[in-house]
């Protein structure tokens, strides 16, 4: 009873290692961000690494949990020191920086804020002192438990590369007014350009949040607001009945990303500029869906 007790726990522990790892592993960007946010990281390709050395060991970890071998003297071992080390990193960032937005343990799929988070590892924590105190029957094998966490991380940086985001146009927009970290580079996102004094950047934006009123699947929409004058974007989010996430920009980062004159939409997916228009924005952003 005692062992089922304890593969019952090594199971759980596992799968919620490898969950954790490839929630991050689909959409990296977001924790990068927050290492170079928090100052964990000073560049994003610095955080791109680090990264994807979290990722590997968490998928590490998962496998060796859901391994029969040395469960005691390896994978316990190495996931209790993981997890203390996160959680002082989660009490760093949640109480000192007072950082309670969503902490990137689970990516952008399960949105944690580090206090939730310190709780999930507290519970991992219980459940890896279970299977220490249940588990009787223990194979032994010192080498192949290593070499599953050294392949992992290998594995890791082989199938999602580190990219070099000098390339990535929109990059330097990670914190948006309205819903805080972005990662641009993640799915299917709408990136409007706005002047906020404009009247077909108003137009648009209309139109824009009806599309989004009417259909829950519509993609994510997020401005760039550009000011000259009177109007702020709460005097436009009334005038349009809009209310995207946004955030501002100087005159030269407006006239190099708009054409001839505003507004300008770019789609991108998974970071890249798919297509950008400067007319006729209805018809083109229904047309994302059908590709």
């Amino acid at each position: 009873m005692k062992n089922k007790i304890a593969l019952l726990a090594q199971v759980v522990i596992g799968v919620v290692f490898i969950l954790s790892a490839y929630s991050k592993f689909i959409a990296p960007g977001i924790v990068e961000i927050i290492l170079v946010d928090h100052g964990i990281a000073h560049s994003r390709e610095t955080a791109a690494v680090l990264v994807r050395v979290l990722i590997g060991l968490e998928f590490g970890i998962g496998f060796m949990f859901l391994q029969p071998f040395s469960i005691k003297q390896i994978a316990i071992p190495v996931a209790s020191l993981f997890l203390i080390g996160f959680t002082l990193y989660l009490l760093y960032s949640g109480f000192i920086l007072k950082d309670t937005q969503n902490c990137g343990c689970f990516g952008v799929m399960i949105k944690m804020s580090p206090f939730e988070s310190i709780i999930k590892n507290v519970v991992l924590m219980i459940l890896i002192g279970t299977v220490y105190k249940t588990k009787t029957l223990e194979k032994k094998n010192y080498i192949l438990p290593p070499i599953v966490l050294v392949i992992a991380v290998a594995a890791v940086f082989l199938a999602n590369p580190v990219k070099d985001p000098s390339k990535f146009v929109f990059s330097r927009y990670t914190d948006f007014i309205g819903k805080g970290r972005v990662d641009l580079s993640y799915g299917d996102k709408i990136v409007a350009v706005f002047n906020l004094e404009c009247d077909h950047c108003q137009e648009t934006a209309r139109e824009l949040a009806e599309l989004q009123r009417h259909d829950r699947n519509f993609p994510e929409v997020y401005v760039l607001f550009f000011k000259e004058a009177e109007n702020t974007p709460e005097t436009f989010d009334k005038m349009t009945n809009s209310n995207f996430p946004y955030t501002m920009i100087s005159a030269k980062e407006f006239f190099d990303l708009i054409g001839v004159s505003p507004p300008r939409l770019y789609w991108l997916h998974k970071g890249q500029i798919k297509e950008y228009w400067d007319a006729d924005f209805v018809k083109h952003v229904q047309s994302i869906k059908e590709n």
